[in-house]
């Protein structure tokens, strides 16, 4: 048989071994496309690879355990195991973590200080890191820095720095039950609006650094079923008892706070100072500053009016009776609401109240037998418009146990005629 050549010389390939190459071509091409399935997704016998191209063989599946249900096509793979609780932790932290925020200042939040704002709307913080991020300048109020104790007004804009709050962990059923007693137990008058209580010496009223136990902090045991926690209204001192007044709604603190700006309020003070003061009634009236100690710890001083810091301070004493002329029972009435204001007002006319470890400054002076070295300063009374009627509370605390102890070595009564009620109200 002859050839035919092609164009080119070459021979010219017959029709057989053209359609030898046309096969060959199809099935390179289905070798490329990728295995062929058939019925029930099992794999053609074509779509075996070729024998002169040997391929890297693929892993095998792990073999199903008996009496195992083979896994269906496109389902999800089993969940990995849970990361440990440190990692959880620390992504519950960074969830917690905030950006800057803007703040708008609602009606019934105007007139609030700004750091009680702060504390109503994040009370996962800690009241001493909301002090700070305010002295620091990180939050501005309407783009101006704000002192911790300056009011709001309702439609302000608070910018507020971003903020990492650690997670609350759920306070138990026995706890809220024993805070919850503790809190009824010290109570003197409660309604729906107003609780007042009588904070005794030694317990906090707000936490700071290393106070761990104080009346903010037991008050989450009264929350109500809409999340409102009481909030309060003033704060005594640590070493004073007394009368606390504290709002069971927003709406009450905002109208009680108001009382006691607009010195609607009145209040008086019992105290046991050293000596006798020569004028049986009379008036304090300087300027009282902070000022920091070498040790790091802070006080208040009289100052001079334009000092850095200083704000006018008045407050009415009045004598009820004294004790061989060492020690006098004294009322005392505080038109203004300042730091520390009665135990410095006290030290400045040389009638320091006793068991004051900040402000005692009496020298080669001993502390009579049988009484304690306790401060012995009681908010015995208040008396407030209701923020619903207006019309008055009137509450009176009873003397805590080492002033009442006091009160029976030195032979006081407590129902003695008590003359600061003559005392001018401004």
């Amino acid at each position: 048989m002859t050839q035919t050549r092609s164009p080119r010389g070459g021979p010219r390939p017959t029709s057989r071994k053209l359609a030898r190459q046309d096969a060959g071509a199809r099935k390179d091409a289905r070798k490329d496309a990728g295995p062929r399935t058939g019925k029930a997704g099992k794999p053609s016998p074509a779509s075996k690879p070729s024998p002169s191209k040997p391929r890297k063989a693929a892993q095998k599946p792990a073999a199903a355990k008996p009496g195992s249900a083979a896994p269906r096509p496109g389902a999800p793979a089993p969940s990995a195991a849970l990361p440990p609780k440190r990692v959880q932790r620390a992504a519950a932290a960074a969830t917690l973590a905030t950006g800057i925020q803007t703040l708008l200042v609602e009606p019934d939040e105007g007139e609030m200080r700004l750091d009680r704002f702060l504390s109503a709307r994040f009370p996962q913080l800690a009241f001493t890191h909301i002090q700070r991020i305010i002295r620091t300048g990180q939050l501005r109020v309407d783009g101006k820095r704000m002192k911790p104790n300056e009011r709001l007004a309702a439609g302000q804009s608070v910018r507020v720095p971003p903020l990492k709050m650690e997670e609350q962990r759920p306070r138990s059923p026995t706890r809220n039950e024993s805070d919850a007693a503790f809190l009824q137990s010290i109570t003197l008058y409660e309604d729906k609006d107003v609780l007042v209580l009588n904070k005794p010496a030694g317990l906090a009223s707000q936490g700071g650094s290393g106070t761990t136990r104080h009346v903010d902090g037991l008050l989450e045991a009264l929350r109500d079923e809409k999340g409102e926690k009481p909030r309060l209204v003033h704060r005594l001192d640590k070493e004073t008892a007394g009368c606390l007044v504290v709002a069971k709604s927003r709406f009450a603190a905002s109208v009680l706070a108001k009382s006691f700006r607009s010195r609607v309020t009145r209040k008086v003070y019992w105290a046991i100072v050293a000596g006798v003061p020569k004028t049986r009634q009379g008036r304090v009236s300087t300027y009282i500053a902070k000022e920091m100690l070498p040790d790091g710890d802070s006080r208040m001083r009289v100052a001079q009016h334009g000092d850095d810091g200083a704000e006018h301070a008045l407050t009415y004493y009045a004598v009820i009776e004294q004790s061989a002329r060492k020690l006098t029972w004294v009322s005392l009435k505080p038109v203004t609401g300042r730091t520390h204001q009665l135990r410095v007002h006290m030290a400045s006319v040389g009638h320091p109240i006793i068991g004051d470890p900040k402000y005692f400054n009496v020298e080669n002076w001993e502390l009579p037998g049988g009484i304690q070295n306790r401060l012995h300063l009681l908010a015995r009374r208040i008396v407030i418009p209701h923020p619903r009627t207006g019309k008055p509370i009137d509450v009176t605390a009873p003397l805590p146990p080492h002033m009442q102890q006091t009160f029976n070595l030195l032979g006081l009564e407590t129902d003695a005629y008590d003359p600061i009620v003559e005392a001018p109200e401004e």
